[in-house]
């Protein structure tokens, strides 16, 4: 007998491979930016004059990719709260907290830093202060690692005599450069994409009145659709212009565990979505007359 399709398989596939065609043209033709590199990161990319989509101000990374996990929230409570009965099932919520509790850890907050700036750091970063003139200064990690905002007027004393600043108020973030700056845009496109995936497969499982669906979960499952998408083209444009290779594919790997981690809840729980033959409901015996 054959094997069931696996949709979850044809997702990491298709992101996978995306990723990796990205990655080899922004090698070929020289379109990514080295965003562990303090003397570039803080400029703009170099082809954001002629690539509309290499601005780190383009709507897409503005709006949907760094709010990206808003986008999944929202995806997601639309589409279980309108799922047939027999589909709304608990585990699903599990994976849902899991997923999130996940992302907060890796940007969040971690028992103090968050995992990605712990590993930046592990792997020989530096906090930088990037000043206005251009010129940047290195600060204690802490300030990194709390996003402590500073300037000459509230820390003078990380702030060289001899350092020339411009008049009236200034301030900035210091931020972490020069370690291994994994790429949590990737990370986060890719558990979000899979973890979107996986939800759809209940609106097409096996289950009685499953595909039953209301006019509102019609709706949400086109909206996660639409969501699905639109990740797998900013994954796209991740792959083309940001982050060096090897940034890009720990991202990847890491988001990759980060979607098996929410598979757990649905194998403690035997609860995952049926995929062979509608479960039937066995017609009641009759009894023999004597």
């Amino acid at each position: 007998m054959p094997s069931p399709f696996n949709v979850r398989l044809v997702a990491v596939a298709a992101t996978a491979s995306i990723l990796i065609f990205g990655t080899l043209y922004s090698v070929v033709n020289n379109t990514y930016l080295d965003t562990s590199n303090p003397l570039i990161t803080a400029l703009p990319h170099h082809l954001h004059d002629t690539d509309y989509f290499a601005s780190k101000k383009n709507p897409l990374n503005v709006y949907f990719t760094k709010k990206l996990w808003g986008w999944t929230t929202a995806t997601f409570l639309f589409h279980f709260l309108t799922s047939p009965n027999t589909t709304r099932a608990p585990v699903r919520v599990a994976q849902y907290i899991l997923a999130t509790s996940i992302w907060l850890a890796f940007t969040g907050w971690f028992f103090g830093p968050p995992v990605f700036d712990r590993l930046t750091a592990s792997t020989g970063g530096e906090c930088v202060l990037h000043l206005p003139s251009g010129a940047s200064i290195s600060v204690p990690t802490d300030y990194c690692y709390t996003g402590t905002p500073v300037s000459p007027a509230t820390h003078p004393a990380l702030f060289p005599a001899s350092l020339l600043l411009p008049d009236g108020e200034w301030i900035a973030r210091p931020r972490l450069r020069r370690g291994h700056d994994v790429s949590g845009h990737m990370f986060l496109l890719t558990l979000s994409t899979l973890f979107l995936v996986d939800q759809l497969r209940w609106s097409f499982a096996k289950l009685p009145g499953s595909r039953t669906w209301t006019a509102g979960h019609r709706y949400a499952v086109a909206f996660a659709g639409v969501v699905t998408c639109v990740s797998l083209f900013a994954l796209y444009t991740t792959s083309v212009y940001f982050h060096t290779p090897f940034e890009k594919f720990t991202g990847y790997v890491l988001g990759l565990a980060a979607f098996g981690a929410t598979q757990l809840p649905l194998y403690l729980t035997g609860s995952d979505v049926p995929v062979g033959q509608p479960v039937r409901t066995p017609a009641p015996s009759k009894s023999l007359a004597s």
